[in-house]
């Protein structure tokens, strides 16, 4: 089988100068970087740490600038506090970030008032403005995406060492219009708790280097196969392939063709990978994903990221999770309540409801509390921003909201309050999964 999901690149020549100009760029990650990760997910994998991914549904290159990045960093910070603080258990942190710049679309084209183009396939590919001009694929835009990725992955590394990642920042990381809502305060007072927790440990001598500053990885989609394999790298120490553009990379649910190129490509590199797995997906898909991507079984190394909607999770999960555990397979299950659930208001706005986000995460839990598995992480897509895209949670956002702040150029994100809001509730689902009386 073909590779599933390329753009038509219109002039080969300039994908070939493309192309080798990525093959001569030094790395965006190191595949030590990504084995520490892989170590990390085999901890998830063991039912011993949660994943939160999370991160916008399309990056573009105009947003690779500081408050942007800072923002999602910050929202990102202030879930995984939530998470480890109020469950007890240690987060996996992983931005999806610093190289989401190319979309899998359900058609080549887009139908306006009469006039055909191709269809927009994220900034990687093309431009968002429906002109002809900016709908033709132009390979430039992949060393564009490089040079926004390393901007990005620059950016976070900053801040995570250079202390604002510091847990006595907790108070800081809730400023503006998230201070002011129900869930803000509520987020105030678990932050009290933490600094008079951190000036206890102060008290008696303990400092840990975990209390300023943390881990954090970058992950995509790979999608775009001229990128992925231009920033393939052999590592000096072993000899063995890492694709150098992210910590982590994942297939999509129309890229998982057993004989496809994704599937191929991914089966090459050594870093910790995931599959995302619909509602059509079988036990037998996923256990033959499994031997291909994973034929060492070791554990961090693969994910499954199931995506099956508010509607399906409590009917198709079970089986999947039950026979890939009963094969032995080595894998982190984790739960992405976002896609299964967009439908378009009658504004003509894609837009998900809070309800069902929720809806799908305690599915998930639910499913995986029945069999005795491990609930082992969610993959949110999420800014740090005021936006209006998702209806519902505590702010009660409705229909008519949407054209308020709708920014994302493919997807709807949760915005700030609403991503604190569910990491709160993912927090009282994992705390009653841990609880020694659960």
């Amino acid at each position: 089988m073909g590779a599933a999901q390329q753009p038509n690149w219109p002039d080969p020549e300039a994908l070939d100068a493309a192309v080798s100009k990525l093959r001569s760029v030094p790395p965006l990650v190191f595949a030590g970087e990504c084995d520490d990760l892989k170590t990390k997910l085999g901890a998830v994998a063991r039912g011993e740490a949660f994943l939160l991914q999370g991160g916008d549904c399309a990056e573009t290159h105009a947003g690779a600038t500081a408050d942007n990045v800072r923002n999602k960093l910050r929202v990102l910070l202030q879930m995984a506090v939530v998470l480890t603080y109020a469950a007890s258990v240690p987060v996996v942190k992983v931005g999806r970030l610093a190289g989401q710049y190319a979309k899998p679309r359900s058609s080549d084209s887009e139908t306006r008032q009469g006039v055909t183009l191709p269809a927009y396939r994220g900034d990687a590919v093309n431009g968002f403005d429906f002109t002809p001009e900016s709908r033709v694929p132009d390979p430039q835009r992949l060393v564009e995406t490089y040079h926004a990725s390393a901007s990005t992955l620059n950016l976070v590394r900053a801040f995570v060492t250079g202390g604002y990642a510091d847990l006595r920042q907790v108070h800081t990381w809730n400023t503006d219009f998230v201070r002011s809502s129900p869930v803000g305060r509520r987020y105030e007072q678990l932050a009290g708790e933490i600094d008079r927790a951190l000036t206890f440990m102060q008290a008696i001598g303990a400092d840990p280097d975990e209390f300023h500053r943390v881990d954090f990885h970058s992950s995509h989609e790979a999608l775009i196969l001229e990128y992925e394999h231009a920033l393939t790298r052999i590592d000096s120490r072993t000899q063995l392939p890492y694709d150098t553009s992210a910590h982590f990379v994942w297939i999509g649910e129309r890229t998982r063709q057993l004989d496809g190129a994704h599937v191929e490509l991914l089966s090459k590199i050594r870093n910790p990978i995931g599959v995302k797995l619909g509602p059509t997906s079988t036990p037998d898909d996923a256990l033959a994903l499994a031997a291909r991507l994973n034929p060492e079984n070791e554990a961090g190394r693969l994910t499954f990221i199931t995506r099956m909607g508010a509607k399906k999770i409590r009917d198709v999960l079970p089986n999947l999770v039950e026979k890939v555990t009963a094969a032995g397979v080595q894998v982190a299950w984790v739960c992405d309540p976002m896609h299964g659930n967009t439908w378009e208001a009658s504004s003509g706005y894609k837009t998900r409801a809070f309800d069902d986000v929720i809806n799908e995460a305690q599915g998930f839990f639910d499913v995986h509390r029945a069999l005795g598995t491990w609930p082992g992480g969610m993959h949110i897509e999420l800014t740090g921003d005021d936006v209006t895209e998702c209806v519902g949670g505590g702010e009660a956002l409705a229909e008519m909201d949407l054209s308020h702040r709708y920014e994302s150029v493919c997807d709807p994100r949760l915005n700030r309050v609403q991503s604190l809001e569910i990491a709160f509730l993912i927090a009282e689902m994992l705390r009653n999964r841990t609880s020694p009386t659960a």
